[in-house]
């Protein structure tokens, strides 16, 4: 009985150990992200915009991984946003004036990024965390394919 107790505490001592080593691979990397963004992309220029935006909203597992969802719409200030991975209720609704924790207009700066001569690059802002109800740094790879942008983000 002895033995089993000491196993146990042990078991249990080891698991504590790994629990954030853990939950840190369950998050994406800029990498991963980044990897999505052009997987998504290579789906758009293979069957259009609208099959890639409903593909999108459906939650289609080829477009998440870990906690990575994409996010997408037309690559023009003032659109509505046309496809979220993670959250329906978002899809329709104008981003441009959505400011992050700290005032940051980062939806505007995703704009801006994706209508710039480049196309593509990351955001900084703070957002709530789903997992962890807690505001954290995040940040969002942002590319735009002819008339469109997709993104994807990741917490730091």
């Amino acid at each position: 009985m002895k033995h089993l107790l000491n196993r146990l505490i042990f078991a249990a001592a080891a698991f504590i150990a790994v629990a954030p080593a853990m939950a840190a691979s369950d998050k994406g990397s800029a990498e991963e992200a980044t990897a999505l963004v052009k997987k998504v992309i290579a789906y758009y220029k293979a069957n259009g915009k609208e099959k890639t935006f409903a593909a999108i909203n459906a939650q289609n597992p080829d477009f998440k991984f870990k906690d990575l969802y994409v996010f997408g719409s037309t690559a023009k200030e003032g659109m509505p946003l046309s496809a979220h991975g993670a959250n329906p209720k978002m899809v329709g609704k104008d981003m441009g004036m959505l400011k992050d924790a700290e005032g940051f207009p980062f939806a505007k700066r995703i704009i801006e990024i994706a209508t710039s001569k480049e196309g593509k690059g990351w955001v900084d802002y703070k957002w709530p965390n789903p997992v962890t109800k807690a505001i954290e740094a995040k940040s969002t790879y942002v590319e735009r394919v002819d008339d469109v942008y997709f993104a994807c983000g990741i917490y730091k």
